[in-house]
This record gives C-alpha cells, structure tokens and sequence, in this order.
C-alpha cells in the first residue's frame, strides 16, 4: 500500500483520511434564445471545495505518524481553530508515494478554514473523528480613488483630478506560485530561478514540509527533490 501525506499549512495530519472529495465547480450558464434554441455561455470557474474526515488520536497509535514526535488531540484542534479564526489562507498540500518510494504527484491549493466538525463516537473510544471543509483561496486587490479638491483659485467648473493608490496588492495582486520539479532540479537552481539568489533554497524547503518527509528514513539528503513534485514558491 502506498502513503498519502497531508498537510494542513505545514502541520500533518497523523492519519491520512481514507477518503477525499474535491469538488471542481463551474458557473457555466445555460440560456435559450428565440430561433436558435439553448446555448451555454460558459464563465470563469468558480472556487473548488474540498472535503475529507480525519482520525485525531488522542493516544498514539502505532500507523499515526508525526513529524516532531506525539502530539495530543488537543495540539490539532488548536491548530485547526487557528485556521478558521486566522482570516489569512493557507497551503493544503497532499502528497502520494507509491510503496516503492517512488512519487505519484502532489496536490498543493491555496484554500480557506471553512468549517470543521469534531465528531465523538464510542466505537472510537477517547480519539476524535474531525470533518475539515476547505475552500481554494484567490489572491485579489481592492483600490482606493483618493479625491482632490480644487484650489480656492480654481474656478469652480474646473476639473477635479483623481489620484488612484492600490490597497491590497500595492503593485500586482499577489499570486500563489508553484514548481513542478522537473529532472535535474534541486533546490538551489529553483531558489535561483524563482527568487534569485539559489542561496535563499532553505525558504523553499522550510515552506514545503513534504520533502523532508519524503526522504525520512531513505539515507537520503533531507533537502532531495525528485521530479513530479510540486513545491510551493515563496515570495519575493
């Protein structure tokens, strides 16, 4: 069997959940007109929505795995109020090896905390079942229109200038970036490309928990990369 690893901005989850539902939406929008009959105008797509269920142990079990040793439940319900009471997107990221090692692909979306659920049952004894419902994440600007009025000098029919400032980006909205690693990348030639100095490659690796996961336990470097992976970009 193969292992699914996912990530909730850079904190995994110590089961993987054994169902995930992505739903892809559109806001296509069917209209009939007179002498032609129906047509689809077709829109941008709308926000994609995610939804899976998560076993939280509250004792550790011997398939849970933890990045940095056990964490109680405790330590994942305040992550998860976090994220929904933060107003600020995260990464989720999902990664799929097959049993030999080798990397199927990865899924990294910029979403929102819309809501969780924590679910109790006797048959689960004190550990926790959580429903998590995310939502991708667009980046976008709002402008403001600064009004100048005119000199006392001025006429009054004289025109008024309007100066415009960007709010939220203050030049380009900013957008999520990612890489899919491509054979004979590593992390500093990406660092290089992206960000321009192949030095700042630990801003990469620090970013994307998932490739010291990958190589725990292979005698490989912690910072190897291997093609197919998709790694999140920071920033400029």
């Amino acid at each position: 069997m193969g292992q699914y690893d996912f990530y909730l901005d850079k904190v995994l989850l110590p089961v993987a959940p054994a169902e995930i539902r992505t739903k892809i939406n559109n806001q296509n929008r069917a209209l009939t007109l007179i002498n032609f009959g129906e047509i689809n105008v077709l829109k941008k797509a709308r926000l994609t929505d995610i939804e899976f269920a998560c076993l939280i142990p509250q004792t550790r079990l011997p398939f849970a795995v933890y990045m940095e040793g056990f964490r109680p439940a405790s330590f994942f319900l305040d992550h998860f109020e976090e994220l929904k009471t933060s107003q600020e997107p995260f990464q989720f990221i999902v990664s799929r090896v097959k049993p030999s090692g080798e990397l199927l692909f990865d899924s990294n979306i910029t979403v929102s905390m819309e809501k969780y659920k924590i679910i109790e049952e006797h048959e689960n004894g004190f550990d926790l079942i959580v429903q998590i419902n995310l939502r991708q994440f667009r980046h976008f600007g709002t402008k403001e229109v600064e009004i100048e009025e005119p000199d006392e000098d001025e006429p009054e029919d004289a025109p008024v200038e309007a100066t415009e400032h960007e709010n939220r980006p203050p030049e380009n909205p900013p957008k999520a970036k990612s890489h899919t690693v491509i054979p004979g990348d590593s992390l500093w030639a990406i660092a290089r490309r992206y960000l321009g100095n192949g030095n700042r490659w630990r801003e990469i690796y620090n970013l994307n928990p998932q490739i010291a996961r990958q190589n725990l336990g292979t005698g490989r470097a912690s910072y190897t990369v291997f093609s197919g992976q998709v790694l999140s970009i920071p920033d400029l």
